[in-house]
């Protein structure tokens, strides 16, 4: 799947530059003194004359030349973000990324690194945070920093307060930095208020309370990510919320804004957008329409697999319709019977309590090689009486005398809402 995400810029405003409009002098008869209409301008000088910016290197190096900065930068001698500098300071004279990593050892992601780290390090002491927070980045501390360039100056000083006392690793920092940057966008997700958007612990532990949802209750991965949102957690409120999820044992399992039924081990989740682009893993799964009826459903492929270095999707037949989702646990479990069907309107399935007073579309992700009908609570497709597709409990299903049903339904989706704008205004940007 292609994601596109498109800005519209505003236009450039047009300047019109202001031309000063002088009238002619009028004629008068020449007099023994003469009067200058025009009085002589004042003297100030005009143009000012061209005065470099500061030199942003530290002082003990502003006075080598080229060689010995590449020398310094060699042998990384001093702290890291002391010779940071030096690296635009040589672009400057010529240097291209490729050209400094032959003279110096150092590759161009990791001099993209030390530079954005370096100015992260700045705004951390403009921000008035704490020098001892600050120092404990001294070592090591450029590939942290840089995993929270994005954040604004308020978020950096919260977060790399956090980084430093808790130890976090590199792939820490960046679960950090993105759960920030998530949390307002995951407004109305079950939970959410009981979390401090103020914390990155909150929201680090936050993220960790979501992803526990998306496994099925009981399971280790469940109770796992479970006791990392309690690790995380800062505030009372927000780790009390995780022990009550922690704690609570005999519930019925229901990821999402809908109830099916009790003790329903189907996950209902809403889509989120980017959640796709963000996810580790994906599953590609085909799509077919509930008028499609059972002949759709058979005819759609079963199995599909990548090919070459690129990793081209390669099916075993041709299909219209594909969609793309994040390889929760119900998907990921499933093997050659994964297929989708799309519904035009929620409120056709066997909600126990309907909630949507409107029409929304749904995808319910089924397993073809599930067809038995052995779980009264259990959830199942079937045809309809008008032939299209349909979901019907097991018990009622069984009441009927039907054992066996077109699969298994393992997932329902519902559509992304418009998310909540976090991006940072002007004002936030370094």
């Amino acid at each position: 799947m292609l994601s596109l995400t498109s800005n519209t810029l505003k236009p450039f405003s047009s300047f019109h530059p202001s031309f000063l409009l002088l009238s002619k002098p009028s004629l008068k008869p020449i007099s023994a003194t003469f009067s200058n209409p025009f009085p002589p301008p004042s003297q100030q000088q005009l143009y000012q004359p061209f005065r470099p910016p500061p030199s942003p290197l530290p002082n003990q190096f502003r006075s080598l030349d080229v060689k010995s900065r590449l020398e310094v930068l060699a042998d990384r001698l001093g702290l890291w973000f002391e010779y940071a500098p030096l690296i635009p300071s040589l672009i400057q004279e010529g240097f291209t990324p490729p050209s400094l990593e032959e003279a110096t050892g150092i590759s161009g992601i990791e001099q993209n690194h030390l530079v954005v780290a370096a100015q992260v390090r700045d705004s951390l002491i403009q921000s008035n945070t704490d020098p001892a927070v600050v120092s404990a980045f001294d070592l090591g501390g450029a590939e942290l920093l840089y995993e929270i360039r994005l954040l604004n100056a308020q978020q950096r000083s919260a977060a790399a307060s956090y980084i430093a006392a808790n130890g976090l690793d590199a792939r820490g920092v960046q679960d950090l930095a993105r759960s920030v940057r998530d949390f307002p966008r995951r407004r109305g997700d079950k939970g959410w208020e009981s979390f401090d958007y103020t914390q990155p612990g909150d929201c680090l532990a936050f993220m960790y309370f979501r992803q526990s949802r998306e496994h099925k209750k009981p399971s280790e991965q469940r109770t796992a990510a479970l006791e990392q949102a309690l690790s995380a957690a800062v505030t009372e409120r927000a780790k009390g919320r995780v022990l009550e999820e922690l704690n609570a044992e005999g519930e019925g399992e229901i990821t999402g804004e809908g109830e099916i039924g009790e003790e329903v081990r189907v996950p209902v989740v809403r889509l989120k957008i980017g959640e796709v682009a963000e996810a580790s893993t994906v599953a590609v799964l085909p799509v077919c329409k509930a008028g499609e009826r059972d002949k759709g459903l058979e005819e759609a492929p079963r199995e599909c697999w990548t090919e070459g270095e690129f990793g081209v999707v390669v099916a075993e037949k041709g299909w219209a319709r594909w969609v793309v989702l994040p390889a929760w646990e119900p998907v990921a479990g499933l093997g050659k019977g994964g297929v989708v069907v799309s519904f035009s309107d929620a409120r056709v399935l066997p909600w126990r309590t309907n909630r949507w007073y409107k029409e929304e579309a749904i995808l319910v992700v089924a397993d073809r090689d599930r067809k038995e009908v052995s779980v009264d609570n259990g959830f199942y497709l079937v045809g309809g009486d008008g032939g299209d597709l349909k979901v019907e409990r097991g018990s009622a299903l069984k009441e009927t005398g039907v054992e066996e049903s077109l699969g298994t339904v393992v997932l329902v989706v519902r559509p992304p809402k418009d998310a909540v704008d976090d991006q940072l205004s002007d004002e936030d940007w370094e």
